[in-house]
């Protein structure tokens, strides 16, 4: 198992200086991952950071580590947009991006500005034209929600045939999606830092999720959790896990106090 930070950008921790130190942090720790929460909190009273600029800083402080999303709520992007915004992300980092893909949980970030949640046939929709852009080949795409008529995207990401997919949720039709893909994200905790995924529930959800994919092999599962320093995850590896995401949140305490339990490195 592989193991990675997922940092939830809002409140004190939108403060892009923060997650620059937490992401070199990491990176000196032997964590193999940054992760961001994508939302526009502000919707809803928190302060909150645009994750793409955050994690180009973070990519300019580090040399190896990971930088993704964890999720972006990819109906809120036009895809072309987002397909250049991360294509820029991976050159810029070497080829390190990852795109935590789904659909948006709050609905509020939709609505304030006039729109409704999408549902699943518009971020599939999305996801296909961004995989198509991200080929290098000239794109012509009439779908039901997006239209590109003969585009070739360029510069393209370093890494191929894409940078890697994960979709998040855990409704049937998000693990299908995400059987399609490269990964799946899974949130394991709650606000007090207890941990409500357990691993025989995780074992199930994977077990569905594999009877969706032709080939089960090379399908990354992350689970979004809480440990203390020296404590075991191993129970979620045996489950099906290849990368624990530790969860850091404003809940969790002062900035001090998250780079200490980043400093001590990953779970065993």
């Amino acid at each position: 198992m592989r193991y990675g930070i997922d940092v939830a950008i809002l409140g004190d921790l939108a403060e892009p200086a923060h997650l620059v130190t937490l992401a070199g942090e990491a990176e000196a720790a032997g964590w193999d991952a940054v992760l961001v929460w994508d939302h526009l909190a502000f919707t809803w009273g928190t302060p909150s950071a645009d994750p793409w600029v955050m994690l180009a800083a973070a990519a300019q402080a580090t040399s190896h580590i990971r930088l993704g999303t964890a999720v972006t709520a990819v109906a809120r992007h036009r895809p072309e947009r987002l397909a250049q915004t991360v294509a820029t992300l991976d050159r810029l980092s070497g080829g390190r991006a990852i795109l935590g893909a789904g659909l948006g949980g709050v609905r509020q970030e939709f609505t304030a500005f006039g729109s409704t949640r999408p549902g699943g046939v518009m971020l599939d929709e999305a996801l296909d034209v961004m995989i198509s852009l991200w080929s290098g080949e000239e794109v012509h795409h009439r779908g039901a929600h997006y239209t590109v008529g003969g585009v070739r995207l360029a510069p393209l990401p370093l890494q191929r045939p894409r940078v890697p997919v994960w979709v998040g949720g855990t409704a049937s039709g998000a693990l299908r999606r995400a059987a399609r893909w490269d990964g799946w994200i899974v949130a394991g905790d709650d606000q007090e830092g207890r941990m409500t995924l357990s691993p025989d529930s995780l074992a199930a959800q994977v077990s569905e999720l594999r009877r969706y994919r032709a080939d089960p092999g090379g399908l990354d599962v992350a689970v979004i959790g809480v440990s203390e320093p020296g404590s075991s995850v191993r129970a979620y590896a045996d489950a099906g896990a290849t990368w624990w995401l530790e969860h850091l949140h404003n809940y969790r305490g002062s900035m001090e106090r998250l780079v200490r339990r980043v400093k001590a490195g990953p779970p065993v």
